[in-house]
């Protein structure tokens, strides 16, 4: 791989010692998958946030780094562990919280913005078409590449930061024009509306269009909130990072001759797939990925002047919460007895043997439900949960 003569001097250690580490990792990373060059990149995203993923290995490693290490472009992180400001109210331990939060302090003694969310497009990150960035969290990879036009790999927590130490990242992948093309033409022969539904169409394609790129047709409209839901569905159940919507998403290419055919019964057997065997609800999560404003919104109308019997958390960043503060969404909320989990998800908070079962909007909350934190699980829209949050029911 080629390197310039400041990329080289990095190398070798003219720059400190993080520099260093991080052009060592980039320049592996290049050479595995035959990168010719670094390209400059216009912001990251850093997975690998949570004390319960990191350990203590990961903490000394970014302590490490945080010595003289500064980031070079826009950054920010990936959901944490918990909520840093109101983790005791969540039923966090001390000790975890202890640890956590020295893990944010050393992002952001390198100069990241430690606002963590898997949605760093609704909180200012927002790159253009054609950018090149270096992002980790898969749902927003996906939806970057997707919806955006962005390109991005899905890096992993070491490759992003070191992108973001260095602002650069190897030009292999998705950054190039031959492997953004897509691979698998999807028609979609039945109605996709809700955001259960959109979630049980990642997990089709997922399953069946496993490590393509597909071109979708069929779906006649998505808002945000739903294709970030498609999205996090398709690449946690096995598609490639990237997908082309007609009509929708940007990117133009031509629709592959192999086709897939997704009907009625295909999402009906996701829905059976995803939903387990369960009538009681002792949890309800909404807001995987993070909630929008929008369905902050729906979360208050549904729940106005009712109370909540099941433990309730809606997962969203620091910066739609304020927004829900102003807008009195909160206190609406809140008053019900549903909790805030501002900064984490139910994928890298320490829930495992606090709850036994989960109703949700999200496929993706489903499959770590159930495979990370070993609970039962139940799809379905807003107005559902919010029933099951009251009731303890699943309906």
């Amino acid at each position: 791989m080629f390197l310039t003569k400041e990329e080289e001097s990095i190398l070798n250690g003219e720059k400190g010692n993080a520099e260093r580490k991080s052009m060592e990792i980039l320049v592996a990373l290049g050479k595995i998958y035959g990168a010719e060059k670094l390209i400059p990149v216009g912001s990251v995203q850093v997975a690998g946030v949570s004390y319960h993923n990191l350990g203590d290995a990961g903490l000394e490693y970014l302590s490490e780094l945080s010595k003289d290490g500064k980031v070079k472009v826009l950054t920010t992180l990936n959901p944490a562990g918990m909520d840093m400001n109101n983790w005791k109210s969540l039923g966090i331990p001390e000790d975890f919280a202890k640890k956590q939060i020295m893990v944010i302090d050393a992002f952001e003694k390198m100069g990241i913005l430690t606002n963590c969310t898997c949605t760093p497009y609704l909180i200012g990150n927002l790159p253009r078409f054609g950018e090149h960035i270096a992002w980790a969290e898969s749902s927003a990879v996906a939806f970057a590449n997707g919806v955006i036009g962005a390109r991005t790999n899905r890096e992993g927590g070491p490759s992003a930061l070191a992108a973001a130490i260095i602002g650069k990242t190897p030009a292999y992948g998705l950054h190039l024009d031959k492997n953004r093309l897509p691979t698998i033409t999807v028609k979609v022969e039945t109605a996709i509306k809700t955001m259960p539904d959109f979630g049980a169409l990642g997990y089709v394609i997922g399953k069946k269009a496993q490590r393509q790129i597909p071109y979708i047709l069929g779906i006649k409209e998505a808002s945000i909130d739903l294709l970030k839901t498609f999205g996090a569905s398709a690449v946690t159940y096995g598609m490639k990072p990237m997908y082309y919507m007609e009509g929708i998403t940007p990117e133009k290419a031509d629709a592959p001759i192999e086709t897939l055919t997704i009907t009625s019964e295909d999402i009906k057997s996701a829905f059976n797939e995803i939903n387990d065997d369960t009538d009681e609800i002792d949890f309800v999560f909404l807001g995987c990925p993070h909630a929008s404003i929008k369905e902050i919104a729906e979360i208050a109308k549904q729940i106005e002047g009712r109370k909540v019997k099941s433990e309730t958390w809606i997962g969203l960043s620091r910066t739609v919460k304020q927004l829900s503060d102003e807008r009195g969404y909160t206190k609406i909320i809140e008053d019900s007895g549903i909790k805030f989990a501002c900064d984490t998800c139910v994928a890298v908070a320490p829930l495992k043997g606090r709850f036994k079962s989960v109703a949700t909007t999200s496929a993706k909350a489903c499959f770590y439900s159930r495979g990370h934190n070993a609970m039962k699980t139940k799809i379905g829209t807003i107005n559902q949960c919010i029933d099951a949050a009251v009731s303890g029911k699943w309906n």
